[in-house]
Order: structure tokens, then sequence, then C-alpha cells
């Protein structure tokens, strides 16, 4: 029996972060390591960082902190960091944690067999957090998650600078893919019987604006929407800067592009706004809002929104209550602001305690939770088409979930596996966050 080495990786952060990941397992399962869920039988150490929030940078400093005792049991267990964390704390790392072996930044996933390789068998630490290449995944490895859904990057980087992010230094500028290789990947994700793909970016608005060829986002979904075989096209994330009539006109007339739309809001204050370095005003925003809901029928928004930036006065906040109220979210991913070294909202006065960013968060959490559940409500006693992604993890017998085209998560029971299938279930009952419904046969 031949023996084969086993590498285990934890990601933090966003589904770039996730997509990377299985771009990491995918070469080194060529490189032939076996993926094990267990890190304690691990030859391989491999975190996949996030450094958006400080919170999250503690966690992964303090889970560095436990792996050393098994670096301690095991001299041979090679420990890597890699992500966005990795860049930004590229000169910290080796000084805080010498035990860490080798740290690469998110541009440099192509080129893990080399880092590898240089590790083990040059018995030497290693950073390769240089240049950025040109952005390709062709011919790359990969090691879906999900045999459903796909994860699809079709740009890297940002070009925005909001004053709050560390995203521009640590993932670089905007590159996007070649429509040529987006199409073959999800042509080819097709052949293997992928449902839906999910088109990732920091900003797919701005996709192509780099190409020399002409291209655009709208254009690219058209080319998708024909693609035989996938059924759903969804897409994240938006700038409302870039949010054009043309792209709601696509998005309405391509079947395949679910009817949700996620629009990062950030503050329903002007002020603040332009603080963030966002470039539109809340009338702008709420414009948006408009002509999508004008134009397309059925279509649920989410958005992102973040409390107590620097200098957010309660007027501020309650502006930004006002507009959840006007605006009516189907859902909302909401955050305490978080210093970030080399971000300019650090160095902003008017710094917001922490107990109040707290009371802040809740009071908005509250309010989401209710206008959530107002909107779920109404959808009991309709019939949608779910896509089939989960079975239970709780161990209900015969209890699977999937979405809807609008995002909207559904539990409901079958005795047959309808893993990956698009089925009808009417809606009995609903909370601000789950759908329950009975499938119809």
């Amino acid at each position: 029996m031949i023996y084969k080495p086993k590498a285990f990786i934890r990601t933090f952060g966003c589904q770039m972060n996730v997509n990377d990941s299985e771009y990491i397992a995918g070469q080194l399962v060529k490189l032939g390591y076996l993926l094990t869920e267990d890190i304690f039988e691990s030859n391989l150490i491999l975190l996949n960082t996030c450094c958006v929030r400080a919170k999250v940078e503690q966690k992964i400093y303090s889970l560095i902190g436990k792996i050393k005792k098994i670096k301690e049991n095991n001299s041979d267990v090679i420990l890597g960091i890699c992500g966005c964390m990795a860049q930004k704390e590229k000169e910290n790392i080796f000084e805080r944690v010498p035990y860490v072996d080798f740290i690469f930044n998110p541009s440099q996933v192509n080129n893990l067999e080399e880092i590898i390789n240089t590790v083990k068998y040059g018995n030497t630490k290693y950073i390769s957090c240089g240049d950025v290449p040109k952005f390709s995944l062709n011919h790359l490895p990969v090691k879906r998650e999900s045999k459903i859904s796909a994860w699809i990057q079709i740009m890297r980087g940002c070009n925005n600078y909001c004053s709050y992010c560390v995203v521009p230094y640590t993932r670089g500028p905007e590159q996007s893919r070649g429509v040529s290789e987006i199409l073959s990947e999800v042509k080819n994700l097709a052949k293997n019987r992928y449902k839906e793909i999910y088109l990732l970016g920091q900003n797919v608005n701005s996709y192509g604006n780099d190409l020399s060829q002409p291209a655009n986002f709208s254009k690219l979904l058209e080319l998708l929407n024909d693609i035989k075989g996938i059924e759903r096209i969804r897409f994240t994330t938006s700038h409302p800067k870039d949010f054009s009539f043309d792209l709601i006109k696509t998005i309405k007339n391509c079947h395949k592009v679910c009817n949700h739309i996620h629009l990062p809001i950030q503050s329903g204050s002007s002020k603040i706004i332009k603080m963030m370095n966002r470039n539109y005003d809340i009338d702008y925003y709420k414009s948006i809002i408009k002509e999508i809901r004008n134009n397309i029928d059925n279509i649920a928004i989410s958005t992102d929104v973040m409390v107590g930036f620097p200098g957010e006065t309660e007027d501020d906040f309650m502006d930004t209550l006002r507009t959840f109220k006007e605006i009516e979210f189907d859902e909302a991913y909401t955050f305490i602001y978080s210093d970030r070294e080399n971000a300019i909202a650090s160095l902003l006065p008017e710094q917001v305690p922490l107990q109040l960013k707290k009371e802040r968060l809740w009071k908005l959490i509250d309010l989401q939770k209710k206008i959530s559940a107002k909107i779920n409500k109404k959808l009991e006693g309709e019939i949608f088409e779910v896509l089939v992604d989960k079975k239970s993890k709780k161990h209900i017998e015969n209890q699977f979930s999937g979405r809807t085209r609008t995002n909207k998560t559904v539990v409901f029971i079958s005795k047959r596996n309808l893993l990956g299938q698009l089925v009808k279930v009417k809606i009995i009952k609903s909370s601000p966050w789950t759908l329950y419904g009975e499938l119809i046969e």
C-alpha cells in the first residue's frame, strides 16, 4: 500500500477565499496528498486567511498558537499561511510565530506546487508575496466542495479604495479573467452536470475594464446564459456606483440569471458614505433600488451594512434605520466597524465606543429581523422552484434544503434523494431566515 501524506485546509473569510481553497485542494491532491478534516493527523496544515475584520485576524492568530503544540509533537508537520492576512502580515508572521514554514498571498495560489516543493525539499522557510501575476486559472486543478453549485472567479482585486477596507492592498488591483477562459470553465461544469454557477469578484460590475478586447459584465452574463445545462446564474458582489440600467435590462432578459441582487449599502447616511469613499449618496442608491424593482419581477435584494464608522452620530445611525424601513431588504449582513491598519478610516477622529457600536448593531439586527419576517410571511402558500443542495445535518430523517431563485432557503421532507434537482415546493411556514414547505410531487 502506497503511503500518502495528509493535508488539512482551514478557510476563513469570503466566497473568494472558499474558491481559492478549492484550487489549493486540487493542487494538493495532484501532489499526492489526501485531504483530511482532522488537523491532528495531518502532515501539512494550511490556513487560508482573511483580514477584513480585526476579530477574524485575532481568531486566526489564536489557532496558529494552538498549532504550535502539533508542531512540537511532530517536527515534520508543515504549516503554511495564505490569503489576505498573509499579505497584510507578511513582515510580522515569521516574527510572531517563527514555526510557520511558508507564506503566500492570494495572487500566488497558482504557484502552490512550487512553494510546497521548495519548503519540503529545500528545507527552508519560504515567502511568496511579491508581484501580482496575470490572473488566470486555466488548467489549474480544482477540487470543488459541491457537485451542484460552483464558484467562478471572473476577476480579482479592487480599485475602489473604500476608506475602511484593505482588500486593494491584499488582493491588488482589478484583473479580469478572459471571456473565453470563463466560458470554457462553465461549459466543462455543464458537462459535469453542475446546475448553478456563482460569479465572484470584489466588484463584478467593473468586469472587463482592464481587458484588451472589449467586454463587460452584461455581455458576459448574456454569453453564460446561452450555455446548455446550466440552470441558474448568480453573482456577487456589486458596487452601487457601477450598477447600470444596461445591467438591469440584462438581468431581466437573461432567464437563467437569478432574481436576487446583493448590493452593499454600508450606511444609510450620505455623510458616512462619503467618508467611506464609496462614490455615491443615499438618494442615488435608492434610485438604483427603484429601477431594479420597477424592471425585474419578484426581485429579492440583500445588502451589507456596518455600524460605528468613525464620526457616525446618532442622527447618522437613525438615517440607516430609516433607510432600512424604506427599502425593506430581504436580508442584510450586518457588521461592527473594525479598524484596519493601512485603511484611511483608522486615522479618522471621533471613533465610536465599542459598547455603542454593539447597541446600534443589535437595534439594526432586530429591525432587519422584523422586515425579513414580514417579507417571508407573505410567501406562505406560494409555490417556488427550489434547487436542492443539502441534506439535513441534524439527522432529521428525509429532510432536505435548497434555495429559490430569490436566494431564500427552503426546508422540506422527501423520501427520495433529490440532491441536485430542481423541484417545486409549497411554502407552509416561515421564519425571518428560512422557509418551510411541502414537496409537490
